[in-house]
């Protein structure tokens, strides 16, 4: 009787190949591996390598021509606070440390308006530092819309100006939003010195700014700026209300001092909004 021998096939088939699990057998979910698979499988398509480039959207196409169109118009206005700064009295080397340690519009204008029209160094820091607070405020706000990582935050925060938080705040997503942000402060921060620097350096060539008429270019670049922020009736009233204030402390208080009265126009505002509204129950009582 002839005796046969049984061996295992592997998973070609072959005899004599090591034994192996069985084939799984179809399921409802679909059919099972294939019994003969083929030797010389299609590569799988290779993951997306992190150097490669990631597509831009259209939001931050958008917020790049938002942040690049910003950063170029409030950053050729460093050459007006270089001219006022120089006619105010500070070197070169003051105007630059200015824009390049301070760099916030306003209280740069403020300062060196303070010191232009006589008034001492403490008064004009003072008055700076009242307006420069509100960037404290946004840099709460922009805090949670950027989410930045620690080792970007210092540089963040150099940065966190009206401009940039504006871009920042108009884009509808936090990647756009930073690449807004970022994208406006380097933009300002450039455009902001170099011309800062020039502004200086002409003012020193043109001689006495005030007979040029450029002793006004602060005043008027602080009221550019201020202007895009009285957007609803509220803030009208406390910008009407600081004025008042101001006038009416200049011919009393030294220079600079002016300007921090004018900033008990907020909380003025806000008291007289509170009564109103507790005035009006009363009267329907």
């Amino acid at each position: 009787m002839e005796e046969r021998t049984t061996t295992a096939a592997g998973p070609a088939g072959a005899p004599g190949a090591a034994p192996g699990p069985a084939p799984a057998p179809a399921s409802e979910d679909g059919p099972g591996p294939d019994p003969h698979p083929d030797p010389h499988p299609a590569p799988c398509p290779a993951p997306r390598c992190a150097s490669e480039p990631v597509p831009v959207s259209r939001a931050d196409r958008a917020a790049v021509r938002d942040a690049l169109g910003v950063g170029v118009a409030v950053g050729l206005s460093g050459f007006a606070f270089g001219v006022t700064a120089a006619g105010a009295g500070l070197s070169l080397a003051q105007t630059c440390a200015l824009s390049l340690l301070v760099f916030t519009g306003a209280s740069q204008f403020a300062l060196v308006g303070a010191l232009a029209a006589g008034g001492g160094a403490a008064a004009a820091a003072a008055g700076a530092l009242f307006l420069g607070l509100r960037n404290a405020f946004y840099g709460l706000r922009l805090s949670e819309v950027l989410r930045l990582p620690g080792r970007y935050r210092p540089l963040a925060a150099q940065w966190v100006i009206d401009e940039t938080s504006a871009v920042a705040l108009a884009q509808p997503d936090r990647r756009s939003a930073r690449l807004g942000f970022f994208v406006t402060g380097a933009t300002l921060y450039v455009l902001w010195n170099l011309t800062t620097l020039l502004g200086s350096l002409g003012a020193g060539a043109l001689g006495d700014p005030a007979d040029w008429g450029l002793d006004a270019a602060g005043p008027a670049v602080f009221l550019a700026l201020l202007a895009p922020m009285l957007d609803s009736v509220r803030a009208r009233v406390v910008a009407a209300l600081a004025v008042v204030l101001a006038l009416a402390t200049l011919p009393l208080l030294p220079a600079g001092v002016p300007v921090l009265v004018a900033a008990l126009a907020a909380p003025l505002a806000l008291v007289g909004r509170r009564r109103r509204p507790r005035a009006g129950a009363e009267g329907e009582r």
